[in-house]
């Protein structure tokens, strides 16, 4: 059985930047504790003339072009998004239009902000069936589209980017992705949701045009992180019998940097083991991991050969972690 071993990283960030200072409509005390309280400095925002698609076409092309690799070599291509440019067809169809990858399936998943960790298991997945060389995982997302910009509660936590992994099968016992983990508890599925839109609440049916925004009931996602974030992180290493000694970095949905900060405290580990780049660019959702993971790889915090953890926790609400040597 070959493992899906990471052939190349990529990601985009939007050009328009918009700092604390820049959000007119909040006032300057709100604005200290949005650094205070979740460490966002700055954000990104796609452009008006982006849309999904062209994020992820773009952190695609990077991710590609590192290793001069044709799109129409590409057999799979896989887009997690919770900000699709349409409810239906797939973003992904677009994508693979876009970057002329001919010969490639193309579908979408959602699961949220746990969007990468499960992307990264179905794409270790396809490639282990044996029926796929190679597999581009990409998380691509436009919340400011999404977002009700006087909505304290949502909108300076989080920004625009995509991220993208190419996975190759090769026949390695020490590279690749190593394990999986994926939970989901859908009994909470209400916590963080876009209310209207879809068939239990179609556009015409809504009373409140607000609707139409994303929500999240913040406190009750911090509550359920701090749980289920260590549990997972201490399954992951159990089942795949690594110590966690031999894991060079932990990168985490960069959703707060106070949530990271205590889950290093919970699993006993330094802080300087978790990659951190929210201060940069928000809440970028499911593009979260693979952003920071392409940084991490560029900025030689991890090297081939390092164990690295991805863990995620986000809306359903769902929750994951994957283990790979890079």
């Amino acid at each position: 059985m070959k493992n899906a071993v990471i052939s190349s990283t990529g990601r985009y960030l939007p050009l328009k930047e918009i700092k604390n200072s820049d959000l007119d409509q909040i006032t300057e005390e709100a604005r200290i504790l949005i650094e205070k309280k979740t460490g966002v400095l700055a954000r990104r925002v796609a452009a008006d003339n982006e849309c999904t698609s062209d994020l992820a076409v773009k952190a695609a092309i990077a991710c590609l072009n590192k290793i001069d690799f044709s799109p129409e070599q590409i057999q799979g291509i896989i887009v997690s998004t919770s900000s699709p440019d349409r409810m239906q067809p797939a973003t992904a169809t677009r994508v693979q239009h876009i970057l002329g990858a001919k010969k490639a399936f193309a579908v979408d998943i959602n699961s949220v902000c746990s969007g990468s960790t499960f992307g990264i298991s179905i794409a270790d997945s396809f490639i282990r069936s044996g029926k796929y060389e190679n597999i581009l995982f990409i998380a691509s997302e436009v919340y400011s589209r999404i977002l009700n910009k006087t909505d304290f509660s949502t909108y300076p936590f989080f920004g625009d980017g995509a991220g993208a992994i190419l996975f190759h099968a090769k026949n390695s016992t020490i590279r690749g992705v190593l394990h999986s983990c994926l939970e989901t508890d859908g009994s909470k599925s209400d916590t963080v949701c876009v209310p209207g839109g879809g068939t239990m609440l179609p556009f015409e049916k809504m009373k409140n045009p607000r609707s139409a925004f994303f929500r999240m009931k913040g406190p009750d996602v911090f509550s359920f992180t701090i749980d289920k974030a260590p549990k997972i992180i201490f399954r992951l290493i159990d089942e795949a019998g690594v110590p966690i000694e031999s894991i060079k970095c932990f990168i985490c949905h960069q959703a707060n940097v106070n949530i990271i900060h205590r889950i290093a405290e919970l699993i006993g580990i330094s802080k300087d083991r978790f990659y951190i780049n929210v201060h940069r660019y928000g809440n970028t959702a499911s593009a979260s991991v693979l952003i920071a993971l392409d940084e991490a790889i560029s900025e030689g915090f991890v090297v081939e050969g390092d164990i690295v953890a991805t863990v995620a926790f986000g809306g359903g609400l769902s929750w994951g972690a994957n283990l790979i040597r890079i």
